[in-house]
Parts: C-alpha cells; structure tokens; sequence
C-alpha cells in the first residue's frame, strides 16, 4: 500500500474480526508508515510504534503484555531490540537485593534461554546466565552441550576474567567444581584452578590426596601440583602441605600417624643440577604403603625444588646469548650510564643462565665501576644466578673476583640483594635469617640497609612475615633517605597480597605526611600491599590519597590503584586513571595513571592499543612516554601489531626519555617472535644505531643498551610474562614489572624485571620426575621460530693491487704488435679458465621440525604441537599448554634412556684459574 489511512480507518468498525485484520496489516507495514501509524497511536498501542519513536521502556511494558503474542524468534530488529532491553531490565532487577522482578520479564527471558538451547547457541545461553545470575539456566547450558569439557572450559575462562562481583564468582567457580567432577573422567586439573580461584586449600588437599590413594593417578597428583606451583601463591601451597599432612593416612609400625613424608616449609633444599634428575624410589602396587614416599615427592613439587631445577637446567642447555652484541655494545659506550646500562643488558641476557663468561672475559672494564656502579653490578650475579639456590653464598662471593678487593665497600654492601635474587621469592629461611641479621648489625651504614632493605624484601617476599615487615618499618622511621627508599619497596615485597595486614600498610601513609626526604617518599608506593582479589578493601584509601596537594602521595595512589586491579579490566578504574592522566597538573603523577592503564588491561591486551592511541599523540612527553610504557606492560611477549604500530612512531621523538621509552618496550613485545623477524631485525638495527652514534643522548642509549638486554632476554629462551600458562595472575611478575618501571629514578630497578621474566619451554617428566629422551613434533618449518641469526664480525677488507701505469708511448706500440694491454710486457700467457662447478641446489625445508625434550616453545607454536606416532609416552595433559608435563609411559617394563644434566656456570674463560685457594692456617716456624 501507498498510504495506511486506510487499514487504519478499519480500526473504527464495531466488528472485532476486522480490528484483528487491521491490526495484523498494520503490523507488517509498521517500519515503513510508522509516522502515519503514531498518528492513531491511541487507538493501536499494540504495534511497535513506541519502539520507532524512541520510548523503549513503554514499548517493553506493551511487549510485555502481549505475552505469547511477543515472539522472540522473528528475526527482526525490533524483537532484537526488545529483548536486548528486557534482558538489561531483568538483570538490573537481579542484581538489586530484594528488588519484585515481574513475571512477565522472567518469561520472556525464559522464552530467550529456550531459544538459544534449540539454536545450539550454549555459549550465547551462558554469557545470558552469568548477566542475569541465572545459575540454573548456567549449568543447563554447559550439562545440554554435546562438547561439554569444551563447555566447561569457556565457562571457566568468563568466569574467572569477567564476572566483576568477587560473591558471585565464587559461587559460579563452586558450581564448576561440582560440574568437572560429576564428568564421567573427572577433569581434577581445572577443578583445582577453580580452587585456586576459591581459595580453597583444604579442598585442592582432599583432590591430591585421593588421586595419590587411587590407582593409576599419581602421576595427575603430580601435574596437578606443578600446576598449582605456577599459579598459587606460596600461602595457598603453605596451607595444602599443611593440610596433607593432617589428611597424610599413613601409619608408622606403632600404629602412630606418620607424616614424616612431606616435608617441613623450611627443609633444606637440594641442589639445582641434581633436582630434575635425582632418581626416587618408584611405587609400590600397594597404595596405602606407597603413600608417604608419594607425599614426599608431592611436597617436593608443591615447594618449587623441581621446578626450579627443571627450569634452570632448561635455561643452562638451550643458552643462546650472543656475545659479540655486548661486546659491541661494550667498545661503543664511553661514559658510566651506558657503562651501567650494559651491565644491566648482560644480566638479563644471561638471566638464569649461570653464564658470567662476559664479566670473566672483562674484567678490565668491568672494575671501571665505582661506587653505585659497582653496587648495579654486583647485583646482576643475582640475576644470573637466578634460582640458583645451592652454593648462594660462593656465588656472591665471586663478585668479589669480579670486581677486585679494591674500593669493595659497595660491593659487599649490595651482597645482599644479590644473594636475595639468587633466591627470590621462595622464603628460605636460611636465606631470610642471614639477610635479616645483616640488616639489624648494619644500622648505622645506610649503604648496607639499603642492599639489606631490597634483599630481604625480595627473599621473603609475599611470606607476610611479621618480624621482617617490623625491621624494615623500623629503617623507614630512621629519616635515612637512602635506606627508606628501599625499605618502602621491601615492605610492599614482604606484605604483597596480605588481606589482613591492609590496615598495617597505611601506617607509611600516615607516616609519609611528615617525611622531610623527597628521595623516600617517592618510594612509599610499593608499601601498599597489593589486594587483587579483594580491591575495594583499599580503594577508599587509595580515593583519600588522590585528594592530597602531594603530588608523590598522588602518584603512589596510581600505583597502588594499578596493583589492586591488575588484570582485571575494570572500567571503574579505567575511567579514574583517564580521568587523571588529562587532568593532574603533576607530570609523574599523569605519567603514572598511564602506566596502570598497562597493568589494568594486561589480561586483554587487544583492547589496551585502543585506550593509549590519542595519549600516545598528546603534547605532554611524559604521557607519551606512560603511553609507551602502558603498550609494553599489557602488550608484553604477544607481537601485538596494532601497539607496535603505535610504538614505531614514537622511537623518532623529539624527546629522548620517549624515544628510551619506546626502544625498551618494543625490544618486551618482539621478544622471540620469529613471525615477525623483519620487524625484530629493524628493532635490533636501530638499538645497535643508537648506541654506536656518537652524537646521540645518553637517555636514548640507555633505553637502547636495556632493550638490546631485554631482546635477548634468559639466553633468548624467556618472554615477559604477567599471566601464568593457566590464566592466574603471576603477582611476582607484575611486581617485577611495576618496580622495574621506576628504573626512571633508580638504575638499579631495572634488575626486577627478572621477575617477570618466565621460561618459554615444555619440559616431559616420567613418574620418577625425570627428563627422558623423546621427540615432539612441531608442524612448523624450522625457521618459522628458529633463533635469531647471530651477528659476524665485520672482515677487514684485503688491499687490492694497484693497476701497474701504463705509458701512452707503449700502449701504442702495443697495440701496433696486437698485443693486450694487461699483460706484461715480453711474455705470453696462457688464460686458465677455472673448471665451473655445477651449484649444489639448496634441500626444501621440512613442513615440520622434531624438537627435543626439554624444548624451547615460544606461544604461537604451542597449538602446532602433537606427540608423534608410536610414542612410548602419554602425556597427562594437553602437550599444547606447554610447561612441565607428567607422562605415562606405556612400556615400563623396557630401559628409558634419560637427559644427562648439565652443570651449571656456563663456558668459562682461558685466563679463568677459578677460585683462589683458602690461605694457610696460622703456624710458628722453628729453626732447628
């Protein structure tokens, strides 16, 4: 029709059957006449003319009362529109408590579960549950999907990253739980990564130790344990060795409970080089009896031994550093920043490697370092050695070979903090003890507080110790700026992720409002314990700093607003750092809300180029330089293109500190990308420009010098890493990586990004938790994630031979005689053509490569993985996560041929004589 007056005239006839005939007909041509149509709107308030004139909420209350007649399966976009809105009603209505929802909305909603469940859409029907808080609708969704483990695993992932509601997670995680173990093979791995989540350390213990009774499943106890040692935190694995050993069934001959099996938290730990190949006694086929030797191994894994020993003989076997970077590195720099910065380089290429053969090979140069240089440097052998547990005490004593006996005042005052990051993280007491003694004999010496302050935080980091946490409050109530400042960061370490000690971490807060250094207020923001799980505990305090004239105290609200957010995406706190980074008149404290954004928004890194892309344009430098800084925070280790573009850009700044900002984040994100090698080869062109050019600013080359380190970071076997392989937040990691950020106003910072700094490799383990030989086939060509080509050293060029001169007089009598001019004259020779041979045509590169156990696996060749056919081994888990996997073998009764470890300390120099022999004991010569 050409006009609906018609149709709509029959709406005045007394008969109902044409009102229904004009009602139906005005219905289909509603989107089109519907601005004639709203002219009778009182008489047809059925139709859809509310929707087309913009009153949503009357044309969900009329579509609420047609009920049936409302059909949410017409494709339209005004049933599309209605039900989105109806969906928003209902879940606004329940999540208010004690809010009616009206019966008719629920239906409707019903009516929309129903419809996704015959479409086949099970996620759709999920995402709709999780809004709404359906947990009926939730488990119906994953239990009627014909993939149900698939199901159950998109569920986990929402749930774990996008449910904001902390009381709703968990009873969403709880409902999982129940779910993976009513599957008819239980899924026990990610029924204990829910439990992680759920902080529910008694229950990961009855999981543990029923698959220890059970029979076949000690090896999932096993993989379930290196799995909750990469995502718990060492209170959760504290309180599941406690509760192992309350549940520990076995018996000694008296009858008494026997828990000797499981080790004590403070047992003295083996060495690196034996812990992944120590041989342990097998089960027996009973289980009861074989309980106590299983416990023994289990808490073994639950404390880190074996991990960190398969990790560091990983990092030893597959070292990959080239030298002859530093080395041109080392002959370009000609002051003490770049000297500083290049010891900082060598520490992170050799990170975990053991490998000092670059300090050995320069010794010479190496003792230029004074003073606070030599303080860096003698910390880098921490970051070396890392996790180098056994002997720690001989390795710091080597700095001292290193860097000579003369002026050895800063380096045995930063023994210390070297020693603390051999061990970092893991709470040895026999570490903690000796770290903390020393701190409390060397109060007066500020020097020896601060490396003590940084070693002590880092040794017992995150173990909540009270006595720790008193000694270093106790050195920032000293007013020593050079000792507060450390202490301000170690007291952040030590309390990192406390709960109950948040109202203890304002006592420096309160304190910091009448501290006359500016030097240990600037560093009183990592005393704030980081609360990821439970922000809003400090948000009303980190609200009441941001109202402070001090522009510090500000800047530590940034970051402690970074830190109770991490990973989390909250666009509350999105919107609060945006609001301040255009706002604040302090250009620290803007630069800062920038950098959390990187923190915020790492576990979506996608969405962070989005954010920064107008800052990285702005006029102020230092939000250019936060903007930087906020890519390569969230953007760390994964290629992402679209920040790279923003970044590329930014290496030509006017501003030099900009230009160190982007050199040292784009050197995070091309970190082992054999994808992108071209885009890696310019990266590493324009650092080794930088540093050569003579004229270029010390800032610049500092930011080079660094990323050349970070480029080739662990042996170029590590990526930057702030999220576990399971999706936890590694808090470790993002703490490195917030204090390494500071590295801005203190050098020797830039040694946490060790912390973030986590191996790219699949390590196979059998039963006896060790290396067999095996392959595993990658279905890649070689050189898709080979390692970077190492650099050659440029050839003096040969002198060529200077043509003999010819005289104008004999070229013409030679040429009368026919004779050529090259050759010498009164002789006849006879050209030798060389015999050509025929070019050897290059063999096709393989479609697929064999790598060897333990191998180096960067992230986008994990889902090329598979086991080959015929395998002798199974493994436990998905090979395609990476990390260490558990293997059953399925000829145990054959010989396995095993990895042979590796020592540690890596080549060692020609002129090396090793360690100097212990002087003889005091004696009286006699004279017969």
């Amino acid at each position: 029709p050409l006009f609906a007056a018609g149709i709509i005239s029959l709406l005045d006839e007394n008969q109902t059957e044409l009102k229904v005939f004009a009602l139906k007909k005005l219905d289909n041509i509603v989107n089109e006449f519907w601005a004639e149509i709203s002219e009778a709107i009182e008489k047809i308030p059925r139709l859809q003319v509310y929707y087309h004139l913009g009153s949503f909420e009357d044309s969900l209350t009329y579509a609420l009362g047609a009920s049936e007649l409302f059909d949410v399966t017409v494709p339209s976009e005004y049933v599309e529109t209605i039900i989105a809105k109806c969906i928003d009603h209902y879940t606004k209505l329940r999540r208010q408590e004690g809010a009616a929802v009206d019966a008719r909305l629920e239906a409707i909603v019903d009516r929309m579960f129903q419809r996704c469940f015959e479409d086949g859409q099970f996620r759709q029907a999920v995402g709709i549950a999780l809004e709404t808080r359906r947990m009926d609708m939730f488990q119906k969704a994953i239990v009627a999907a014909e993939d149900v483990g698939a199901m159950l695993a998109y569920s986990s992932k929402v749930a774990m990253t996008l449910v904001q509601n902390r009381a709703f997670q968990d009873e969403v995680l709880r409902a999982l739980v129940k779910l993976y173990r009513e599957l008819d093979t239980p899924d026990y791995v990610n029924m204990c990564q829910c439990l992680i989540f759920l902080d529910d350390a008694q229950s990961v213990a009855d999981v543990l130790l029923r698959l220890l009774e059970g029979s076949g499943s000690t090896l999932m106890a096993y993989q379930i344990a290196f799995d909750l040692y990469e995502s718990a935190t060492q209170q959760f694995l504290a309180r599941v060795l406690q509760a192992l050993r309350a549940l520990a069934p076995s018996t000694n001959g008296d009858g008494a409970r026997n828990t000797s099996g499981i080790r004590s938290e403070g047992a003295e730990e083996k060495s690196e080089t034996s812990s992944s190949a120590a041989p342990v006694k097998m089960e027996t086929a009973d289980a009861a009896p074989a309980v106590p030797a299983q416990l023994s191994k289990l808490a073994t894994i639950l404390s880190g031994e074996v991990t960190i020993g398969l990790h560091l003989q990983f990092l030893i076997r597959s070292n990959h550093t080239d030298l002859l970077v530093l080395k041109q590195t080392k002959d370009a720099v000609r002051n003490s920043v770049c000297h500083t910065a290049t010891v900082i380089a060598n520490s992170l290429m050799h990170c975990g490697t053991t490998s000092d053969q670059f300090l050995r090979d320069n010794l010479e140069w190496l003792a230029r370092a004074t003073n606070w240089a030599k303080f860096t440097a003698t910390a880098s052998l921490g970051v070396i050695h890392k996790r180098r547990r056994t002997p720690f005490c001989s390795e710091a004593n080597r700095s001292r070979q290193l860097l000579g006996k003369k002026d050895a005042s800063f380096e045995r005052r930063k023994k210390p903090s070297g020693w603390a990051d051999i061990s970092r993280g893991n709470g040895l007491r026999v570490v903690n003890a000796l770290l903390l003694s020393r701190l409390k004999r060397s109060w007066k010496r500020f020097i020896v507080r601060h490396g003590g302050c940084l070693g002590v935080g880092l040794a017992a980091m995150s173990t909540h110790r009270q006595d720790v946490y008193e000694q270093l409050k106790f050195t920032l109530y000293q007013d020593d700026a050079v000792a507060g400042e450390a202490a301000g960061i170690a007291m952040g370490l030590v309390m990192l992720g406390s709960k109950e000690s948040v109202p203890q971490s304002r006592i420096p807060l309160f304190y910091s409002t009448s501290l006359s250094s500016r030097v240990m207020l600037k560093k009183l923001p990592s005393a704030v314990p980081a609360v990821p799980k439970r922000p809003l505990c400090i948000l009303s305090m980190i609200e009441g700093t941001l109202c402070v004239q001090d522009p510090l105290l500000r800047r530590s609200a940034m970051h402690a607003l970074a830190m109770a957010y991490c990973g989390s995406g909250n666009n509350r706190a999105v919107r609060r750092l945006l609001h301040v980074a255009v706002s604040d008149v302090n250009d620290d404290v803007r630069r800062a809300a920038v950098e959390a954004l990187g923190f915020i928004l790492f576990r979506t890194p996608e969405q962070c180029p989005g954010v920064v892309s107008l800052l990285s344009e702005s006029y102020n430098p230092n939000v250019r330089y936060g903007s930087a800084m906020a890519l390569g925070i969230s953007c760390a280790g994964t290629g992402n293109k679209e920040a790279l573009s923003l970044l590329e850009p930014m290496t030509n700044d006017p501003v030099n500190y900009v230009r160190q900002g982007a050199l040292v984040v784009l050197a995070v994100g091309h970190q082992m990308f054999r994808v992108w090698l071209r885009a890696r080869q310019q990266h590493a062109a324009l650092e080794s420009c930088v540093v050569s050019d003579k004229h270029d600013d010390v800032m610049a080359k500092l930011g080079a010098i660094l990323a050349q380190g970070i480029l080739d970071a662990g042996g170029r076997n590590v990526t930057v890493a702030l999220l576990s392989r399971t999706g936890h937040v590694n808090m470790a990691a993002v703490v490195g990586m917030l204090v390494f950020t500071q590295f801005w106003y203190w050098f020797p910072l830039a040694h946490f990004l060790s912390l973030a700094l986590s191996p790219s490799c699949l390590v196979c383990l059998t039963g006896e938790l060790r290396m067999p030989r095996l392959w595993v086939r990658s279905g890649a060509k070689p050189s898709t994630f080979a390692y970077p080509a190492p650099l050659e050293e440029k050839k003096e060029k040969e002198r060529e031979k200077v043509t003999t001169a010819v005289l104008s007089i004999t070229a013409k009598a030679r040429r009368k005689e026919g004779r050529d001019l090259s050759s010498p004259e009164g002789m006849d020779l006879a050209e030798s053509k060389p015999e050509s041979k025929p070019e050897a045509k290059p063999r096709p590169e393989p479609n697929f490569e064999l790598l060897s156990n333990p191998a180096r696996v960067v992230k986008p060749q994990l889902k090329l993985l598979q086991m080959p056919e015929g395998s002798r081994y199974r493994p436990i888990k998905d090979i395609t996560i990476g990390g260490i996997i558990m293997l059953a073998d399925t000829k145990a009764e054959e010989a396995e041929e095993l990895v042979e470890p590796v020592s540690a300390g890596g080549p060692t120099s020609e002129n090396d004589e090793g360690d100097e022999p212990e002087p003889p004991e005091p004696f009286e010569y006699q004279d017969e």
